[in-house]
C-alpha cells in the first residue's frame, strides 16, 4: 500500500485494485488532554478509540446499505483498524455537511437572537462549510457552491436528500438506546458520477443527549457498541 494522505485521526492508502484503505488511529482531536471533536488539532491519544470508531462506522454503513443508500464503504478489518472504501473525489478542498435536528452550538452563536438553545428544528436543517481551519470552516450556500464551480445545484440536492435520510437512520437507531441526536456532521465525495457519503460515521461527529444531558463521545461509543 502507498500512503497518499496523513490525517489527524486516519491515514489513507491507495490499493492495487483501485480502491482506498483507511487506517484508523488512536489519535483524537482535543485540547489540554481533553477529547473535543470540535478542535482542529490532535490533543491526545486514547488507546483503542481507532478500532471503536471503525466499529461504529461499520454499524452505520451496514444500516445504510440495508436501506439502499450507497456509500464508499466496501469492507473492514477491525483487528487491523482498517476500512476499504471506493475512491471518492472530495468537493473543492473538502466540504462538511451538518444536519441539525435541534438548535445548539455554532447555530445558536450565529442565530441566537431568533431561536433558543435546545429548540427542535422540524424536518432537520442542512448546512455546509468548507474545511478550512484557518478561516474557521466558513459557511457556504448551494448557490455559492455552484457559483464557485465546486458542485452543481443538482449535486447539492442529491447530497441534501441523502443527508436527511442518513440522519434519520442514525437518529432512529440512537433512539432505541434512549439517546437523542441533536446534530451530526458528514463528508461527501464524487464517485463515477454519483454523490456518495465518504469518511466515517463515528461518535466524534455527532452531538447526542440522554435525559437532557450531552453524552461524551467516548461514552457514546461504548453505548453504541454495547447494543
Amino acid at each position: 500500500m502507498k500512503k497518499i494522505y496523513e490525517g489527524k485521526t486516519k491515514d489513507v492508502y491507495s490499493l492495487d485494485n483501485g480502491n482506498v484503505m483507511l487506517k484508523f488511529k488512536d489519535d483524537c482531536t482535543g485540547k489540554d488532554g481533553v477529547f473535543d471533536p470540535g478542535e482542529n488539532s490532535v490533543g491526545l491519544t486514547i488507546e483503542g478509540i481507532g478500532k471503536a470508531n471503525l466499529e461504529t462506522s461499520i454499524r452505520y454503513f451496514e444500516l445504510l446499505k440495508k436501506a439502499g443508500i450507497k456509500t464508499h464503504y466496501v469492507s473492514a478489518n477491525i483487528e487491523d483498524a482498517t476500512m476499504e472504501v471506493l475512491p471518492g473525489k472530495v468537493f473543492g478542498h473538502g466540504l462538511e455537511v451538518i444536519c441539525r435536528l435541534v438548535a445548539t452550538g455554532s447555530f445558536i452563536r450565529r442565530y441566537g437572537e431568533y431561536i433558543e438553545d435546545g429548540t427542535p428544528i422540524p424536518g432537520g436543517y442542512v448546512e455546509c462549510t468548507f474545511k478550512n481551519d484557518e478561516k474557521g470552516d466558513p459557511l457556504v450556500t448551494a448557490e455559492g457552491l455552484a457559483a464557485l464551480g465546486v458542485m452543481s445545484l443538482e449535486m447539492f440536492q442529491s447530497m441534501k436528500e441523502q443527508t436527511l435520510k442518513i440522519t434519520k437512520i442514525v437518529a432512529d437507531d440512537l433512539k432505541t438506546m434512549g439517546l437523542d441526536l441533536w446534530d451530526i456532521k458528514f463528508e461527501f465525495g464524487y464517485n463515477n458520477g454519483e454523490v456518495i457519503l465518504i469518511d466515517e460515521i463515528a461518535s466524534g461527529n455527532m452531538r447526542v443527549y440522554k435525559d437532557g444531558k450531552i453524552v461524551d463521545p467516548v461514552e457514546l461509543t461504548k453505548i453504541i457498541l454495547s447494543k
